[in-house]
């Protein structure tokens, strides 16, 4: 972790930096307009965006191609996994596009699960948490310009190579995509933000004793890693859509705790919805529409935001005061004059 980095931290629990998700990488869609609805955030002043990877769209040609059409908002992977490119790939991937967009990436990583690392990328998913930290440790080095010289449980490199070229940075800010309490404190001792998704906003300080626990540990300062939830979101204009728009963000909240593993509804459960958890997982029996439905309103409004600008900033504020420091918000649905709308009305009010 950097000096900037913590620098960065500190102040913005009023008004928080806002940041989105980039919404083309699971489905077919249209990139020329996510394009032009991140050229308009990026005009707009929003602080990030962050392209996902799953087995869909590949998420670097999709950095490289927004690091081209933009001028100031960084750009994160969110995240790409540590078991399908080496962390010497990573580093080298990333310093490249660090030095085309002007020293704005963010590198967002974590483990994925064992269904799309085994059954997507056929390797064995062995080992996650220690394979998390020695990529962070690799790449640190390749970055720094030092010797490629190490000795991990995982990796023995022992040939010195070093980057054949000189970053424009020495070290690109690391996110690490982390639910469960150990890779949580893991993430404290060595990353500089944390990317959580579907976490409940009354254990944001839960959250945040987790990281410090881990970032004293290591010998860091506490409070020195940026919390930046996926949160999914929907900006209504006015109370016609708000029904609807609650609707749609079950879907995805029910398709994380039934059909993504087991870590997501374990989460939730650990911290107080095991009934809804359990409710959810039945209702899979009958599809997926019945699993959206199943969501209740308290897990959906402590997990999603939906309502108008207005309201959506208040509760990001209130979220704030909890401990987020960046929040990563759904990218606004329609055509790029419709979702440029949505995100100056949500950026300004």
């Amino acid at each position: 972790m950097t000096a900037e980095t913590a620098t960065e931290t500190q102040g913005t629990r009023a008004r928080p930096p806002l940041g989105l998700v980039a919404d083309n990488p699971n489905f077919p869609g249209d990139w020329a307009a996510t394009v032009e609805k991140v050229k308009i955030a990026d005009r707009l002043g929003y602080d990030s965006i962050w392209v996902p990877e799953t087995w869909g769209y590949d998420p670097i040609s999709a950095l490289a191609e927004l690091a081209l059409v933009t001028e100031r908002i960084k750009l994160g992977s969110g995240i790409v996994n540590v078991f399908s490119r080496s962390p010497g790939v990573l580093a080298s991937t990333f310093a490249t596009l660090d030095e085309r967009s002007g020293g704005r990436m963010l590198l967002g990583l974590g483990a994925s699960g064992a269904n799309v690392i085994e059954h997507w990328h056929g390797v064995p998913f062995a080992r996650p948490l220690r394979r998390i930290r020695e990529y962070v440790e690799i790449i640190n080095l390749i970055l720094r310009g030092e010797k490629l010289l190490y000795r991990g449980e995982i990796f023995q490199l022992e040939r010195g190579f070093k980057l054949q070229f000189t970053p424009v940075r020495d070290h690109i800010p690391i996110y690490i995509a982390a639910i469960t309490p150990k890779s949580i404190a893991q993430t404290g001792a060595i990353a500089d933000g944390v990317i959580p998704t579907y976490w409940p906003s009354a254990e944001y300080p839960t959250l945040q004793r987790l990281l410090d626990e881990g970032a004293l540990a290591a010998g860091h300062p506490p409070g020195n890693v940026r919390v930046a939830p996926y949160i999914t979101t929907a900006v209504v204009p006015d109370e016609a859509a708000r029904a609807q728009a609650r609707l749609r963000a079950r879907a995805p909240l029910a398709f994380y705790i039934g059909r993504m593993g087991r870590f997501y509804a374990e989460m939730l459960a650990r911290y107080g919805f095991a009934d809804e958890v359990a409710a959810v997982q039945r209702a899979w029996a009958d599809g997926p529409r019945a699993a959206a439905a199943a969501v209740t309103d308290a897990l959906l409004d402590a997990t999603a935001i939906v309502g108008t600008p207005a309201e959506v900033r208040a509760k990001l504020r209130a979220w704030a005061a909890l401990g987020v420091d960046q929040p990563l918000l759904t990218m606004p649905p329609g055509t790029p004059d419709e979702a440029g709308r949505a995100l100056e009305a949500l950026i300004t009010s």
